[in-house]
């Protein structure tokens, strides 16, 4: 039973994981820094190789600029390289898909949002994480293997690049929304998952209150009775007047 249409918090999680991973995701297949190659023999000492699954940098150490775009067909044609491409390509459009998907099922204007489509979303979602993440650790677990020409990758120092870090981000950050809307299909424990609250809960709270039972206390602020001639009064003495004066004077 929900009290308020207000969308419920596995959605929003959902909702909001997903499009930070897609940027993320985005970043780490344009970005041409998947790994580093530094101490390369045909360059100088301040100059390393910048290599990512679209385009291959030169930059230097002493200056912010980089000679991109260039030429490297053995690098290209390693095995990982082609399908990194494609899963890459294929988890944003996924995300993207998912999303539209996943929209129109957690609008929050209705009674209950629609768990089946928000669903399908958040599984749309998890597979494109699940994309990523793939060809991230391949090219992650086999660097010696991916080969480059006039480059001895046994002598020279080889680094992980920062699209690979954005790239597992990323993929968690979508497997972690997708999934959690996922669960949200199937109604469990109690309907809590779907933000809901059990009738007998909210029955017991709108049960009215027994209000409280009310004492009297007798008041002790009482004149003196006949009954209790010791009890002190406060009665207004009497002062005598000027005529009762004068009548004893004459007596005396």
């Amino acid at each position: 039973m929900r009290l308020s249409l207000r969308t419920p918090g596995i959605l929003i999680f959902g909702m909001v994981m997903a499009p930070c991973g897609w940027v993320l995701d985005l970043v780490a297949t344009v970005a041409p820094n998947w790994r580093t190659l530094s101490n390369v023999n045909t360059l100088s000492s301040d100059r390393f190789i910048e290599q990512g699954i679209w385009d291959i940098c030169i930059a230097s150490t002493i200056s912010s600029g980089a000679q991109c775009g260039q030429t490297d067909t053995q690098y290209f044609s390693n095995k990982i390289i082609q399908p990194a491409q494609g899963m890459m390509v294929a988890s944003l459009i996924v995300t993207l898909i998912g999303l539209a998907v996943a929209i129109p099922g957690v609008r929050c204007w209705k009674d209950r949002p629609n768990w089946v489509v928000a669903g399908v979303g958040g599984l749309l979602i998890f597979c494109s994480g699940v994309l990523t993440i793939i060809p991230i650790s391949w090219y992650t677990h086999s660097p010696p293997n991916i080969t480059t020409p006039n480059v001895n990758t046994a002598l020279i120092t080889t680094r992980v690049g920062y699209c690979i870090i954005l790239g597992y981000i990323g993929g968690i950050f979508e497997v972690l929304g997708g999934f959690v809307m996922f669960i949200g299909i199937c109604r469990c424990c109690g309907g809590k998952n779907r933000g809901e609250v059990r009738v007998e809960e909210v029955m017991r709270h709108r049960e009215p209150k027994i209000p409280a039972r009310r004492v009297e206390v007798p008041n002790l602020s009482r004149a003196r009775s006949a009954a209790n001639p010791l009890m002190p009064t406060c009665e207004k003495p009497t002062v005598p007047s000027t005529t009762d004066h004068q009548h004893r004077k004459r007596k005396l």
